[in-house]
């Protein structure tokens, strides 16, 4: 039985791990904390855990759990996951990984001196849509990559209180959308790219609202990254690829199982097609177990976050930002 111990009274745990781990017969949501009791006990109560704590310490002291899902905003990422490492406990720490590839770095660090687990919860990437991404450019129908665009929209209304507009605690579009995108276009060549610009526009607090960024990789290949959370922005996450022999578009990414579709162009006839799944955290977390009781490394921890970080944190200096972290 693997024993979770979720940090943060947070909104997007029910998805993400509570409903998931309660679909398996293997998997307990063992406790839950916050910075006060009477969010735990109160958050605790609504979703049925059975035990709760004011205070991530006590979590992280409790001998009855296992892994811990780190849902606390991105600027407590590094020091609760190394927290949570030298406590003795595996880590799911959500995405983005990080404030910036130095923490990502501290992070990978402390999971290879404990000899413990630290999983970037990008779950798309463990539907077997990512994998048929995978296994289409593998195959060479394609041809050589020539260019490619990823983006991900999503109409989220400024509110000042909003963590998701904060830059200080890991706010800002290329953090809460942009990340995945990054992270298609990082898989997609199996490299890692140069950034050559970038624009963004930002808001009242100083978080990018949206970002445009212009990549290059080794083999050549140009890529363009896309994200907005501008209000009233119709959503999308897609990714468009242009080949030598053939092209495709992939709609929906993020959340395949809500509707998606993958089209190949080649010779002038197009080709649709759907891939079978579960929910992408379904899959996730059944990686998660199999790669815990394995000791096979998974697709998103080591050098693969702090990659990601570095990605992002090229971005964020070519569109003129200034980060502390």
């Amino acid at each position: 039985m693997l024993r979770i111990g979720i940090l943060g009274a947070a909104g997007i745990a029910p998805n993400a791990i509570i409903t998931p781990a309660r679909r398996r017969d293997d998997v307990e949501i063992a406790a839950v904390a916050s910075r006060s009791a009477s969010s735990a006990s109160a958050y605790a109560a609504t979703q049925s855990i059975p035990r709760s704590y004011g205070g991530y310490e006590q979590l992280l002291a409790d001998p009855d759990i296992d892994l811990v899902y780190n849902a606390l905003p991105p600027s407590e990422h590094a020091r609760w996951s190394i927290a949570a490492l030298e406590a003795g406990k595996n880590v799911l720490c959500e995405k983005p990984f990080a404030m910036s590839a130095d923490e990502a770095r501290l992070m990978t660090t402390a999971a290879s001196d404990t000899g413990l687990r630290l999983i970037e919860a990008f779950h798309d990437r463990y539907h077997p849509l990512s994998a048929e991404i995978d296994r289409v450019v593998a195959s060479g129908r394609l041809g050589e990559i020539v260019s490619a665009h990823a983006d991900f929209t999503a109409s989220i209304p400024f509110d000042p209180a909003s963590i998701r507009h904060d830059p200080a605690v890991g706010g800002g579009s290329l953090m809460d959308l942009g990340c995945y995108p990054v992270h298609w276009l990082r898989a997609l060549m199996a490299d890692e790219p140069e950034v050559l610009d970038a624009t963004a526009t930002v808001n009242a607090l100083g978080a990018d609202l949206s970002m445009d960024a212009s990549l290059r990789f080794a083999s050549g290949a140009t890529a363009r990254m896309t994200c907005s959370m501008v209000d009233g922005a119709e959503l999308n996450s897609s990714l468009d690829v242009v080949g030598t022999l053939a092209t495709l578009h992939v709609d929906n990414l993020v959340f395949p199982s809500k509707g998606h579709y993958v089209s190949e162009t080649r010779d002038g006839i197009t080709r649709n097609w759907t891939v079978a799944g579960l929910e992408t955290y379904d899959h996730q977390l059944a990686a998660i177990v199999d790669g815990l009781a394995s000791g096979e490394k998974l697709l998103t921890e080591g050098e693969d976050s702090v990659a990601q970080m570095q990605a992002i944190d090229s971005i964020y200096a070519a569109a003129g930002f200034e980060r502390s972290r």
